[in-house]
């Protein structure tokens, strides 16, 4: 796949894997359409790639929100040239057991990890299809295929966005779609398993006590080596960061 001044929309790009994934991408020439609710580290990021001589558009909003799915498609068709997009975004809310997240807690989970995936497919296929090609990454979890007390809205969320990205494949081929599983990354969301209550804390921790956490800037250059390689073979599968 060609990366260099094409477009891609990236959620969930202000901090952890997303702005590792905007630098790097950045680096291989594409142009960004970068979103995420916090505009503050949101615009640093957007400053660190435009240094790396591309075009950047952000779009500050929450990824779930019908509104903010349609400024990021339409900002990306302004800067032409759209290939795809890649679903970063995610929130965990690690600790409580099901029953007792708030009912808040448990929506949020699933709109920003699953929802804002389906409003970015809603609008950006139509474009893609009439171009006949592009790609779909979604950044999924082991989560989704192993229950453990602490993150099962977490983890339900991530195997129902790995089951749209699977069926997206089906239903429209010609574009690329499939599931990246990153690793285990030295993120946001590692401290806050970490600093959570019941025994989830107990695994997070055992994650950096046993260092088998990987930067994010590993787990994106890896990424961005599938793309450039043949990411078709990974239509409707799941690639892993040791697939690069």
């Amino acid at each position: 796949m060609k990366l260099s001044d094409q477009t891609l929309i990236l959620t969930g790009a202000s901090r952890g894997i997303g702005r590792a994934l905007a630098l790097e991408l950045a680096r291989s020439g594409a142009n960004l359409v970068l979103n995420a609710r916090s505009k503050e580290a949101l615009n640093t990021v957007a400053d660190e790639a435009r240094g790396l001589s591309v075009q950047v558009r952000m779009v500050v909003g929450d990824a779930a929100q019908d509104q903010t799915a349609q400024f990021m498609v339409k900002a990306a068709k302004v800067l032409g040239n759209f290939a795809g997009f890649i679903h970063n975004a995610g929130v965990l809310h690690p600790g409580p057991a099901l029953w007792e997240l708030s009912e808040a807690q448990f929506d949020e989970v699933f709109a920003t990890n699953l929802k804002a995936g389906f409003l970015l497919a809603k609008y950006a296929y139509p474009n893609l299809r009439r171009n006949g090609s592009g790609i779909a990454v979604f950044v999924g979890s082991g989560a989704a295929n192993y229950p453990r007390a602490g993150w099962g809205a977490y983890g339900a969320a991530k195997a129902a966005e790995h089951y749209l990205a699977f069926n997206l494949a089906l239903e429209a081929p010609e574009i690329v779609s499939f599931v990246y599983s990153p690793g285990t990354v030295d993120t946001e969301m590692q401290r806050q398993g970490r600093e959570a209550t019941g025994e989830i804390a107990g695994m997070f921790q055992r994650f950096k006590d046993q260092d088998h956490l990987i930067s994010p800037e590993q787990t994106a250059r890896a990424l961005v080596q599938i793309l450039l390689g043949q990411p078709g073979k990974f239509q409707g599968k799941i690639a892993t960061y040791k697939d690069a």
